[in-house]
């Protein structure tokens, strides 16, 4: 008999949610696990601690511009570098501890060690083979780097090494106006980083739409970043202390370089499936290097699963999570399910951008009819009152049958608004729907239904 009915490799948000969900299920579950803690790199190196380090420094922001404003006088905080850091470390070890809980509470088996699989039902952790009949891969992403780039962490870093630097710099300069670039070059603004983004397209966050990227970029530089847009880097130079990046222009082979006391690569990631023994199992890859996987999240080997980063999709620990649902329902014999149309995506900078569906571009190569409700933050009085008027909801719906097909929004709390939207698309709603709901008053939220107003017969308060 086998050891285990499932054995998840890797415990990031799609991994350790699997292995709760498997476990939940009745099925007998392991979860492997190289680091020390568990989570992966969202919760250890990503996205909680980079999130512990933007509300901080947008207090920081707050009480050196807008407290006044609003009576609160005094001297402005400084910025005492190693305690912003512990408290970041207090905020990933209450996480990882809670998922410890969690595995304990569910009966879930760590592994502790970094995983391969020798053959299909089996899988290696250190010198100790332990035979199941399912394996859900979910050994997520690393950072990807370029060319004449060699990252150190400690003067070139990746996401990783930015989170740890061992003092604010006086110049950084971020390669790639991403997500992960973004966040952490506002980050290092608001802690007084004079911050330069290189990007080799000519808009910021590719794949957002148009509107919400202007407005985006143009807001970001009056927070002081500064933008190189259309720009190929070509190598970066590093001395003991220093870093200079030398890139060419796109429109121009005009060649140009930018001094640095720290360089953050955030090119993008890729997935992290070294040492699996995939290619010996004779597992399915993409040319990308992805694990290609079936609609029920089945590679081409029976009873190996793969979710998350490994797999094709958005590189979110959201879409990991619902995967790892879907895959552990699949494997109980019910029916897994993931709506890669209902999938958001969210910056954490301020103002927020949060993202669902469709674009007005994506529409336009479609050949689609739709129409278009916007509302500005400026016309929304709970934004006012705490200076986030910067910023509108944009909802995109069906010009024939009103159905709501994508919403896109930039301005406070958008992260938290945009599943309103999310909601709605998974029922099938129309513009007219949010419009038709009341919303409470006074809140950011009535952006949304006023985009919903404004895709029928108007908004009230534009």
């Amino acid at each position: 008999m086998a050891n285990y009915d499932v054995i998840v490799i890797g415990a990031g948000p799609g991994g350790y949610v699997a292995a709760i969900r498997c476990a939940q299920l009745g099925l007998k579950t392991a979860c492997v696990e190289g680091r020390e803690t568990l989570g992966g790199t969202c919760l250890n190196v990503g996205c909680i601690p980079s999130k512990a380090l933007l509300h901080a420094s947008h207090s920081l922001h707050e009480a050196q511009h807008n407290f006044p404003k609003m009576g609160l006088k005094g001297k402005s905080p400084s910025v005492d570098w190693k305690q912003m850091l512990a408290y970041k470390d207090d905020v990933i070890g209450q996480n990882t501890k809670g998922i410890e809980f969690l595995f304990k509470k569910n009966k879930i088996d760590w592994l502790q060690g970094w995983g391969s699989i020798p053959e299909a039902g089996k899988v290696k952790v250190g010198d100790e083979v332990h035979e199941t009949k399912n394996i859900i891969i979910a050994s997520g992403s690393e950072a990807s780097s370029l060319p004449g780039v060699e990252v150190d962490e400690k003067i070139v870093v990746t996401s990783t090494g930015a989170l740890e630097l061992g003092k604010v710099p006086k110049k950084l300069v971020v390669i790639g106006a991403g997500v992960i670039g973004l966040e952490m070059g506002s980050v290092y603004a608001r802690l007084g980083s004079e911050v330069t983004v290189v990007e080799f397209l000519d808009a910021v966050c590719p794949g957002m739409d148009a509107e919400v990227q202007k407005t985006f970029q143009r807001t970001l530089k009056k927070q002081g970043l500064k933008f190189v847009m259309g720009a190929a880097v070509q190598k970066v130079e590093t001395t003991k202390t220093k870093a200079k990046v030398h890139y060419k222009l796109r429109k121009n082979d005009k060649e140009d370089a930018i001094d640095a006391d720290v360089v953050l690569v955030s090119t993008g990631r890729k997935p992290y499936t070294d040492g699996l023994g995939l290619e010996a199992l004779g597992v399915e890859m993409s040319p990308r290097g992805q694990i290609k996987t079936d609609a029920h999240w089945q590679t081409n080997v029976k009873g190996i699963y793969a979710i998350g980063d490994a797999i094709d999709g958005p590189m979110l620990a959201h879409k990991a999570e619902d995967e790892g649902m879907a895959a552990a329902a699949t494997i109980a014999g019910q029916h897994g399910h993931v709506n890669y149309g209902v999938i958001p995506g969210v910056v954490y900078t301020h103002p927020e951008v949060a993202t669902v569906g469709k674009t007005e571009g994506e529409l336009k190569e479609e050949g689609r009819a739709y129409k278009v409700g916007k509302f500005s933050f400026m016309g929304n009085g709970r934004a006012k009152a705490v200076f986030a008027g910067d910023g509108f909801v944009k909802l995109i719906a069906d010009a024939e049958t009103d159905r709501i097909l994508g919403c896109h929004i930039i301005g406070p709390a958008a992260g938290d608004m945009i599943h309103e939207i999310c909601v709605a698309m998974e029922f099938g709603a129309s513009a007219e729907d949010i419009a038709l709901t009341c919303h409470a008053h006074p809140t950011y939220s009535e952006a949304v239904r006023e985009a919903a107003l404004a895709c029928g017969d108007g908004a009230i308060h534009a």
